[in-house]
């Protein structure tokens, strides 16, 4: 038998039992294949469209629930619920362009429909008045409206590659650290614990304010970190402005004290300066002049045991170092779709940015918490100032000018929480983008100023400032909210694909590397991060022109979760520090009477009942970027269409907050 021959069966045997065929292209072959092929591709539509039909119910059942979902939440919703910034100036904006961009789908929908090519057409063979008016508009968009937004449009796309290549340069440098396994040292001299200056003294700072659904296990936390106790003291700085809250937070304090921990519980009676305030009061006291360091935690963070035995050491043999950065690790970024977004933002920001400007140029931005400083550098940068609502990145960029060195430990981990709903995450959003252009704007006299290098100020000016913390948000919002819906109407300014595709795409693979088993969510991430750029936009402009909205400080909503793992450790260390005593101790009969007298003064003092709510500026944008697609559709635009209708189901999703915590 040949060795490409094929054996065929034949359904009669008595007339011919076997076959060989040398060639598949074979007549004997063809026509078999061609009896067979037809049958076979009947099948396979009916059964596609028996499938398709199952799906039909399911589809309807489930838009209907979202239909009736959409109903109920506006119907509930309370335009004096949102804060009168977001009902602002910029809404008022997009709300006249989602106006004229109605009006202008329905012009070009009748245009399309009636066949008018008027541009090829000579003006005085038109006949018609609405006619001429209509070539009279296309003649004018052409000559006056598309040169000036081609320009605008060139502008923003040499922002956005510049963005990019820093992106792409950030990647490259955590790449090559990688490769060559670089990470910050520890002098050997610095791990020998007989000697003396092994264990230097450290000051544990907790600042808070209504914190609790947190405090205690931030304080158990705290007061079990595995140093000497005579060598640290804890300070808990409370500006809580509920008396009950008060007493339980100094109870909690009182019963790690009597187990040996120095601990001090602090409460100021002029609570100014938001956390800046709590923290210059706190610095203040006169036994801080013993301390060498200062470690701070927000509330909701939980450092492991050898926290300051990993950090601390690198001070060791380094004396111009100021600070030493740990990374921030979630307990609740599987929550829900929300927290999946920020764990895959703030990884690239700890595991690249921080990770890169830390070896490379000795200098980022200090994230608040989680973080070890040296007293004397805090002193001779002027220390914890008011002016701001990013008092960390303050202080960070003044100690920079005074010529200290930053590090930061990637191996060095902090447990903490990510902002569970929508209002929560966008109102942190926006103070940590108008506090970066109120600090630029106080700071640029002094950088030029200062005695650093031109390279040191360079960078800080252009990168740190400007490209990263105002270049970004606007260009994002100009280029995918405003000239991509304008581009659909005025096509003689065309937005390239790759613009709105490609590069996004390779940007948004770039920032999912450090969390790679968030790659499912890639597409939301992209689409979602230009839903947020609105609020970054806004948040920037008030910053930089000092609007009202940005002095406000709210304190993020925390919920107290613990991970499992945290849960069994924690009571094993119970357990072995204190043998006569239960992981129950706060269930005592002062705790408990302490909580019941927190809940009567929650029914005295009834709350307003907590909705989701109605975001109408992400609701505009949400239904102007559809009526661009309805526009592009009407051009056969393909990627630009599909973006539009993404981008804008992505805006109407957020506007409606169907995106974190949901709340009945």
């Amino acid at each position: 038998m040949a060795p490409s021959s094929v054996v065929v069966t034949m359904e009669n045997p008595k007339s011919i039992s076997l076959v060989e065929v040398n060639e598949l292209n074979s007549p004997a072959f063809r026509d078999k294949n061609k009896a067979a092929n037809p049958k076979r591709f009947t099948k396979l539509l009916l059964l596609k469209a028996q499938r398709t039909l199952g799906c039909i119910p399911w589809m309807a059942n489930s838009l209907f629930t979202t239909f009736a979902s959409v109903k109920k939440r506006i119907a509930l919703s309370d335009e004096r619920d949102e804060e009168p910034k977001y009902r602002g100036k910029l809404y008022r904006f997009i709300r006249a362009f989602l106006a004229v961009s109605v009006v202008a789908l329905f012009i070009e929908i009748f245009a399309y429909f009636n066949q008018w090519h008027l541009n090829l057409v000579n003006p005085w063979e038109v006949q018609s008045l609405l006619q001429w008016t209509y070539m009279a508009w296309i003649s004018f968009r052409a000559d006056y409206i598309a040169p000036s937004l081609a320009t605008l449009t060139t502008f923003c796309i040499v922002l956005f590659l510049i963005q990019s290549v820093d992106r792409l340069v950030l990647c490259l440098g955590c790449f090559w650290m990688k490769f060559r396994k670089i990470k910050p040292i520890i002098n050997e001299d610095a791990c020998d614990p007989e000697e003396g200056s092994y264990f230097p003294m450290v000051l544990v700072q907790i600042p808070m304010c209504n914190e609790k659904e947190v405090f205690a296990q931030s304080i158990g936390a705290v007061c079990q970190l595995d140093w000497p106790k005579d060598r640290f003291l804890v300070q808990v700085l409370d500006d809580s402005d509920d008396e009950v809250l008060q007493q339980m937070i100094r109870n909690e304090c009182l019963s790690w004290k009597e187990k040996g921990v120095n601990i001090i519980y602090r409460h100021r009676f002029i609570r100014t300066g938001y956390k800046a305030g709590n923290l210059k009061s706190a610095m203040a006291c006169d036994y801080v002049q013993d301390y060498e360091f200062v470690a701070i935690f927000d509330a909701d963070f939980q450092p492991n045991p050898d926290f300051l035995k990993l950090t601390v050491p690198h001070f060791k043999g380094k004396p111009d170092v100021g600070l030493v950065q740990a990374r921030w690790t979630f307990v609740n970024k599987d929550e829900n779709l929300l927290t999946r977004l920020q764990n895959i933002n703030l990884c690239f920001h700890f595991e690249v940015e921080q990770q890169v400007n830390g070896h490379y140029l000795n200098f980022f931005g200090f994230n608040g918490t989680a973080g070890v400083w040296r007293i004397k550098a805090l002193e001779e940068s002027g220390g914890w100032l008011e002016r701001t609502t990013v008092e960390d990145m303050d202080i960070a960029v003044r100690a920079h000018l005074c010529g200290w060195k930053f590090i930061y430990v990637n191996d060095v981990r902090a447990l903490c929480e990510l902002p569970e709903s929508y209002e929560a995450y966008k109102k942190q959003q926006h103070r940590w983008h108008s506090g970066p252009m109120q600090l630029f704007r106080l700071c640029l006299p002094t950088i030029l100023t200062s005695k650093i290098s031109v390279w040191k100020k360079a960078n800080m000016i252009f990168l740190f400032f400007l490209l990263r913390k105002l270049i970004l948000p606007f260009y994002s919002f100009t280029l995918f909210c405003i000239i991509l819906p304008l581009t659909m109407f005025i096509p003689e300014a065309e937005l390239p694909a790759w613009v709105i595709c490609y590069v996004p795409i390779v940007m948004s693979i770039l920032n999912i590397l450090p969390a790679p088993k968030s790659f499912p969510f890639l597409m939301p991430y992209l689409l979602f991060e230009n839903t947020m750029s609105v609020t970054k936009f806004n948040a920037m402009v008030s910053g930089l022109f000092q609007l009202g909205s940005a002095y406000e400080w709210v304190v993020t909503k925390k919920t107290g979760r613990s991970s499992e793992s945290d849960l069994l450790a924690f009571a094993e260390r119970e357990s072995k520090n204190m043998n006569e005593e239960k992981i129950s101790r706060r269930l005592s009969e002062s705790g408990l009477e302490l909580y019941g007298k927190l809940k009567e003064h929650e029914e005295v003092v009834p709350k307003k009942k907590k909705a989701n709510k109605i975001y109408r500026k992400e609701l505009a944008l949400a239904f102007l970027l559809l009526t661009a697609a309805a526009r592009s559709l009407l051009s056969a635009q393909g990627i630009h269409f599909y973006y539009l209708l993404f981008q804008g189901l992505t805006f109407l999703i957020v506007g409606l907050d169907l995106i974190g915590e949901q709340v009945s």
